[in-house]
């Protein structure tokens, strides 16, 4: 419309070319009225053109926006779509029926995912792709091995655990630090909510994964180029030391000079690297080789292609720069046998060339038309957040053989049986008041157990899984969290900014949620934090807390208060859910009560009352070894052999299947006067 009437009402913006006749009149006298009316007409032209672009830049951008949203849009299974189906006809049938009385509709508990999953922001696992995380991009069979380690640290930590050493509950433990944010952010990844398999069609079973880094290596040997190289190095050290985790703990599997090391890692990595078994340093190329050469072993000659497997997996892997002369031939001559897997840090005329970019996708230097597989890249931070999930935990989180330290307290001066453990000592030993029990409050939140609101006794239903987050979160931080807080603890590994909206979004269904069952505001907003109001709701966690500080400082009997923090334990904090920031706060609120059962157990005159609050606590965590110590110490004391034998198997079984290893001296028999108070 805007050129026809240009062209109507004003004309085109040159009927021709000017001659030079005209060009010599214009610059003899340039302001005339015919020279003024082209100007005009030229600037009108120029003007649509200049709108039309901005029109076709506006609508192609949509356009794009669009596509991308029908790409993420989640289809409905076919079992989704026939149940949605035969809810829109029930619900066509009893529109129809205006006689009949729909009965109520029953409340349903909060918990994550019960009617609408808050993942659609959250960084994805797709099959046969993979995870982006801040600073890099795995494949899923290696965030897969990323989710499994963090799960072993934590397990790690919960053997070592001695129950009973704290001198207050509120006394933080040096192991309860939350894992780093790469880590987490890989958790969050591989632990969104899916869809049971049960309801999945055939087709939609979970498909063929992208395999790791190593298995895409060809056996010649490869040299990365390009500005992805040093990422995709970092990958392969990574995917290879994770591969190595289900290996012996003495089988070397990752050789890297230490050149390499400071040009792929910063200088803090090298403590953390000395401690990998499974990592090996050397000082030059040539000393690499030699050792690859002698802990290399030939793997059979198979006939053709054959997929990865865990051994193909867990092969030798050398990083290094080019190796001189000999060492070079040597090396391929390795190489060539199949006896190990190599990554050169510079030209490599033996092997390959791969052109590397920063997303991980890879294209054969000497064949420029031909892609290669897609690597995991990793920057310098993201690696070096993963390597503190792969090695050994710190002295202070090494487990101490289910025995405190015994230097340090003389035997004449140790603690007698009937001494409580822990106690916090105090100046003032006059028991005080017990204050009123005041009325509780109407709403209650639950959060050991399965994550549920209630008011006035009855479940509220909320449709979202990260509103159930934010009140499990707010729960545990009491005194309240900043909207960058929630923000990063609920969508990890993705910018505060892009995701704020969403928070907005929850916390106002969240509202429209509790307004419905009632008028009370639970939920307080002040200062850019928002916290949970104690003078309108109950909180069982709280109670948990409340009970532990009083069992640690109660000076009158002991052992119904350690008792009162039992009763009020009523499960794991959230429990079933795998949300990336639960653990430190779940394995906080495990702890308080594995406490009270180590010192209910030593407040027991009677062992064998004392061995069945031990195995109780036990069933809480069945990972603690300093329990097991305990228990099997005092049946051993009862001459009850058999059962302090069985006790034992079954948790060194317990611990293989977890992939971790008992301490040497579980079972062994300590002193009876240790034994009995649980030092």
């Amino acid at each position: 419309m805007p050129p026809w009437l240009l062209a109507r009402f004003v004309g085109p913006p040159l009927h021709s070319w000017p001659t030079l006749q005209q060009l010599r009149l214009w610059a003899a006298q340039p302001l005339t009225t015919q020279t003024l009316t082209a100007g005009l007409t030229v600037c009108a032209w120029l003007l649509w053109l200049l709108v039309a672009y901005a029109v076709i830049v506006t609508a192609a951008r949509r356009l794009r926006a669009g596509a991308r949203w029908l790409r993420r849009l989640p289809l409905p299974t076919p079992l989704q779509a026939t149940a949605t189906g035969m809810a829109g006809a029930a619900a066509l049938t009893a529109a129809a029926n205006t006689t009949a009385t729909a009965p109520p509709v029953q409340p349903i508990a909060v918990s994550a995912g019960t009617l609408h999953h808050d993942t659609v922001d959250a960084p994805k696992v797709h099959a046969g792709e993979g995870v982006t995380i801040p600073g890099g991009w795995l494949p899923q069979k290696t965030a897969d091995q990323v989710a499994a380690a963090a799960t072993l640290v934590w397990l790690r930590r919960r053997r070592s655990y001695q129950p009973g050493l704290r001198e207050s509950p509120n006394q933080d433990d040096p192991d309860l630090a939350p894992l780093p944010a790469a880590v987490t952010a890989v958790q969050a990844a591989v632990c969104v909510p899916d869809q049971d398999s049960s309801e999945r069609s055939p087709d939609e079973q979970p498909r063929a994964t992208a395999p790791p880094s190593i298995a895409a290596l060809p056996a010649t040997g490869v040299a990365f180029a390009g500005g992805g190289a040093a990422d995709a190095a970092r990958g392969v050290l990574v995917t290879a030391l994770l591969a190595a985790l289900r290996d012996p703990p003495d089988a070397i599997r990752v050789v890297i000079t230490r050149s390499a090391l400071t040009t792929l890692l910063p200088p803090a990595a090298t403590a953390v690297c000395a401690g990998i078994p499974a990592l090996r340093v050397t000082e030059t190329a040539a000393h690499a080789v030699e050792l690859i050469d002698s802990l290399a072993s030939p793997t059979p000659d198979t006939a053709g292609p054959s997929p990865p497997t865990h051994e193909e997996a867990s092969r030798l892997v050398l990083i290094t720069e080019p190796p001189p002369g000999p060492a070079a031939d040597r090396l391929a001559a390795l190489l060539g046998a199949g006896r190990a897997t190599a990554v050169v840090l510079g030209a490599w005329p033996l092997g390959a060339t791969w052109s590397v970019d920063q997303h991980g996708r890879t294209v054969n230097a000497r064949l420029p038309g031909q892609a290669g597989p897609r690597l995991c890249v990793l920057d310098r931070v993201a690696a070096m957040d993963l390597l503190t999930v792969i090695g050994p935990p710190t002295p202070s989180h090494a487990p101490h053989a289910g025995t405190a330290p015994r230097t340090a307290v003389p035997e004449q001066r140790r603690p007698p049986p009937e001494v409580r453990i822990p106690r916090q000592a105090g100046e003032d030993r006059t028991p005080q008041p017990t204050p009123p029990v005041a009325a509780p409050p109407p709403v209650e939140l639950r959060v050991l157990g399965q994550p549920t609101l209630l008011i006035d006794g009855r479940a509220v239903t909320i449709r979202r899984s990260a509103a159930v987050q934010i009140l499990t979160f707010l729960a545990v931080h009491r005194h309240g969290a900043t909207t960058a807080q929630l923000v990063q603890a609920i969508w990890p590994g993705l910018a505060a900014h892009t995701v704020t909206n969403r928070l907005y979004t929850t916390l106002s269904v969240l509202r429209a949620a509790i307004r419905a069952a009632s008028d009370l505001s639970i939920i307080d907003h002040t200062d850019d934090r928002y916290r949970l109001r104690s003078e309108h709701l109950e909180v069982d966690l709280w109670r948990l807390h409340t009970a532990a500080h009083h069992a640690a400082t109660t000076l009158t009997d002991p052992a119904r208060a350690w008792q009162a923090v039992i009763d009020a334990y009523t499960g794991d904090l959230a429990a079933g859910h795998t949300w990336s920031w639960i653990d430190p706060p779940r394995e906080g609120a495990r702890r308080l009560v594995l406490d009270a059962y180590a010192a209910a157990a030593s407040t027991q005159h009677d062992p064998r009352r004392a061995v069945e609050l031990l195995q109780a606590g036990i069933r809480v965590d069945p990972y603690n070894e300093s329990l097991h110590q305990r228990a099997i110490d005092i049946l051993t004391t009862l001459g009850d052999h058999a059962a302090a034998q069985r006790l034992r198997d079954a948790h060194c079984h317990r611990l293989s299947i977890a992939g971790l290893h008992p301490s040497d001296t579980l079972g062994q028999p300590r002193e009876r006067s240790n034994a009995s108070t649980g030092d």
